[in-house]
């Protein structure tokens, strides 16, 4: 084994035995990349300067990493002037450390297993904090004892340290992405040749973007009372029932085109959803429901349609208020106890950014959030459907059907989105049109109206897999149900 050069450790630190770590192994890596510049390539992209117990020894790194970026040689002679005003540096014996540190070129050989050793007491130090941090918490009763705060809190910290002991930046071969994209055309053809994701419960919007696909962030964006939450919501159910069916059925989880679903409501109460979806399946008012304006047979009915979704794997999550770290906790817990396999958020405007920089306008907020929704696709692989707000600049023009730049608060939302749906209801803003009984256009409104009632357009502004263009549905307020319109299903864009 070679001789690893014992190095003096800079007096300033004091010494935490609890902690584990090895300072000779990390003065030995340092040594052997300022002698071979080349072994950066091998270690840079996983280990960090922050994974380095010795301050200066993550600072000297840091410095190595900047040469090396630059094509410059990384040796203590061009390192020396980075290190002149540094003050621990200087009780260690100033700039020539670094030429102490290049002690013994035999320390090239273990480079690589000093790297990992680093890495990996780095990974244990993090755990460590989050277990002292997490027993000081629940031991101070100072202020509001709030357990179930405490351990999401801990559970995201938690899944950081995992995090970053996965990302390895690990690439694949071109023969393992072509199986993935085999299966998934395998899964569309087995789906009647347009559903390669999991299907929204509607023909016509499926063979438009062929379902909803994992990693991918949809935004299904409108103006209040367009719709949002009842397309989210029948999208949902639709998911779930198909999943509960494919399973009782004996088709495997993987070639299901269903999905149990999470659904984040942070604007409606999970009995509200309910009864939307019970108000769906059995036929019934929505409003007659809440009311109880229902006969004995229409309450049989409703009874029915319960009994029948008692096993749905459709999972609400009404907490308001939520945090974006915490909506990301949440639904990890689910994926791992539940199963998931999509995540819906209604809507993104009601979250809330991390907050660490008190300066932060919305903007950056939504930013925050935008990308949050987006890195929760890829780390758990599935769909997430995230509802938005559109700005009031749609209300001033003539034609109302929104546009990607009305997509409220930031571009971001349009930037990290892969597909961007937009609901359009001419009927809705007809209806406030509407003139007394008695005036001369009373009778003109009212064919319109016949004509325009109960349909709807899904325009598929953004989709980063397929062409955009729009989709005509049916809506019936009464129920909140989308479904498939009879007549001319898909429009292709209009072109200017």
């Amino acid at each position: 084994m070679a001789e690893i050069v014992r190095i003096a450790e800079p007096a300033h630190r004091v010494e935490t035995p609890s902690l584990p770590a090895n300072v000779e192994a990390e003065a030995a890596l340092l040594g052997a990349l300022m002698l071979d510049n080349r072994l950066v390539e091998d270690v840079g992209l996983k280990l960090k300067p922050h994974h380095f117990h010795e301050p200066v020894h993550g600072r000297i790194y840091e410095a190595i990493l900047r040469l090396t970026d630059k094509n410059m040689v990384a040796t203590p002679v061009t390192l020396r002037p980075m290190f002149d005003a540094d003050e621990a540096m200087k009780e260690i014996g100033g700039a020539g450390y670094l030429a102490t540190l290049t002690g013994s070129g035999a320390t090239l050989i273990g480079a690589r297993d000093f790297a990992q050793q680093i890495y990996d007491l780095a990974l244990l130090r993090a755990l460590i904090g989050v277990g002292r941090d997490l027993v000081e918490s629940a031991l101070d009763t100072s202020e509001e004892v709030a357990p179930l705060d405490q351990i999401e809190r801990a559970e995201t910290e938690l899944y950081k340290v995992a995090e970053e002991g996965g990302a390895e930046g690990k690439a694949q071969s071109f023969a393992d992405a072509t199986k993935q994209a085999l299966k998934t055309a395998e899964k569309a053809l087995q789906n009647g040749g347009h559903l390669s994701g999991i299907t929204t419960g509607l023909d016509s919007l499926n063979g438009k973007i062929g379902g909803l696909h994992n990693s991918d962030l949809v935004i299904i964006a409108g103006r209040p009372g367009m719709g949002k939450s009842a397309l989210a919501t029948n999208i949902a159910f639709s998911a779930a029932l198909r999943f509960m069916r494919d399973i009782e059925d004996g088709i495997e989880v993987e070639k299901s085109a269903g999905a149990a679903v999470a659904l984040f409501s942070l604007e409606m109460s999970a009995d509200q959803l309910a009864t939307r979806v019970l108000a769906e399946q059995s036929g019934i008012s929505a409003e007659n429901l809440r009311m109880g304006k229902i006969s004995k047979q229409e309450f049989r009915e409703l009874a029915r349609a319960a009994a029948e979704l008692e096993s749905l794997p459709l999972y609400i999550d009404d907490t308001p208020g939520l945090t974006i770290a915490a909506l990301r906790a949440r639904a990890r817990r689910l994926k791992r106890q539940k199963g998931i396999g999509m995540v819906i958020v209604d809507y993104l405007q009601l979250l809330q950014g991390t907050g660490r920089n008190g300066s932060d306008n919305r903007v950056n907020e939504i930013s925050e959030i935008s990308r949050g929704l987006k890195q929760l696709a890829k780390e758990l692989d599935l769909p997430v459907i995230g509802l938005s707000q559109l700005s009031r600049a749609v209300e001033q023009r003539e034609d109302k059907r929104p546009q990607l730049s009305d997509l409220r608060e930031s571009g971001s939302i349009e930037q990290d989105a892969d597909i961007v749906l937009f609901i359009y209801r001419e009927d809705y803003y007809l209806a406030a049109k509407q003139p007394a009984d008695d005036h001369p256009d009373f009778a003109a409104w009212q064919e319109e109206m016949g004509r325009v009632y109960g349909r709807a357009e899904v325009i598929v502004a953004k989709q980063r897999h397929g062409a955009t263009g729009k989709v005509r549905m049916k809506f019936d307020s009464r129920i909140t149900k989308f479904s498939d319109a009879a007549d001319d299903a898909f429009l292709p864009e209009a072109r200017g």
